[in-house]
């Protein structure tokens, strides 16, 4: 079967393999992929910033959806036919994970998606929303359950509360989506003035280009009657975190689920304790919560944004599109032929 192979670090590093098609055992599903999605872990990755893979070779991509194609001993919840997504954290069912299920993923510790079969336990897949195409739910495992893991699992999200996401990539705008459709007040921040206003066209209440306003924490301030917002998405990092913190209202959520612009933090902690924030870091969310978040997902009909659909032979072209930050959501991979 065809797979895609990271022997090393590097783009140079990526090779296309013939490995055996493999078998379900028991309680196992054999998978075939039709789509993946990329993530920006998986450029970090393969660009060699998160050090060597724990994996050598290791298939990547982490986000792959697909068909039920065969069934091990014991399975009662697949069977053939049915449209299925990974779990991008096999491991973490529900409630707060253990240690081992935040550091077991797919496309890290494991081998990922980027291939035309896979196998895995019955209990690591989740079903497809009937009215999403393959390259849409593959773009579900990681930005769309982080964005619901913080906002509605963590932070109980509210009609009528406000909501800051920071540019327009995957989890972003899932968390837009989502907080849209439960009745919230959006912001929203992009350097383009494009993409600003594709985001109104999908809901946002109001948009701040911050190449203009450098300081935009004010203006999302003076955009919640002077109290700060009730939830703040931030994907920047380093680059982003303490004018995160200054938007904030006093006792709002602030959810750290990205290293756009840097991994490293220096908090100014006489502003911790006037914000008395509850700052949550977000490593994805369980099994269960990416159940909860796909039923609402079918209620809603709610679709995700896929800028692009690449072939499987176009990753490097893909992971380049990624680089540049060119995207507006997700970005997919055709893995079928």
């Amino acid at each position: 079967m065809w797979t895609m192979e990271l022997r090393g670090t590097g783009p140079e590093a990526l090779f296309v393999t013939d490995r055996p098609r493999p078998e379900p055992g028991p309680g196992a599903v054999l998978v075939r992929l039709s789509a993946a999605s990329i993530n920006y872990r998986d450029l970090a990755l393969i660009r060699g910033d998160y050090g060597k893979p724990p994996l050598d070779p290791l298939v990547p991509l982490s986000d792959g959806a697909g068909e039920v194609v065969a069934v091990g001993e014991g399975v009662t919840r697949w069977r053939a036919g049915d449209r299925v997504i990974f779990a991008m954290r096999p491991e973490w069912k529900n409630g707060s994970p253990s240690r081992r299920a935040v550091t077991t993923s797919l496309g890290m510790t494991l081998d990922g998606v980027l291939t035309e079969f896979r196998v895995g336990a019955e209990d690591e897949l989740v079903r497809t929303p009937s009215h999403l195409a393959d390259e849409q739910a593959a773009s579900l495992p990681i930005a769309a359950v982080t964005a619901w893991a913080a906002l509605v699992t963590g932070g109980g999200l509210r009609a009528g509360e406000s909501v800051v996401v920071q540019g327009t990539g995957g989890v972003s705008l899932f968390a837009l989506q989502f907080a849209k459709h439960i009745g919230a007040t959006t912001i929203v921040l992009s350097s383009s003035d494009e993409k600003l206003q594709r985001a109104r066209a999908l809901g946002a209440d109001h948009t701040i280009n911050y190449r203009r306003t450098p300081e935009w924490q004010n203006e999302v301030t003076a955009l919640t009657g002077g109290e700060g917002a009730d939830h703040i998405v931030d994907v920047g990092g380093t680059a982003t975190f303490d004018r995160s913190l200054e938007a904030l209202r006093p006792g709002g959520n602030l959810y750290v689920v990205g290293f756009l612009g840097g991994m490293q933090l220096n908090l100014d902690l006489p502003n911790v304790f006037r914000r008395v924030p509850v700052i949550r870091g977000l490593s994805v969310g369980s099994i269960a919560d990416f159940e909860a978040m796909n039923a609402a997902i079918e209620n809603w009909k709610l679709v995700p944004i896929v800028d692009r659909v690449f072939a499987r032979h176009e990753l490097g072209a893909a992971l380049d599109y990624m680089a540049a930050g060119a995207q507006f959501g997700k970005i997919a991979l055709r893995i079928a032929a």
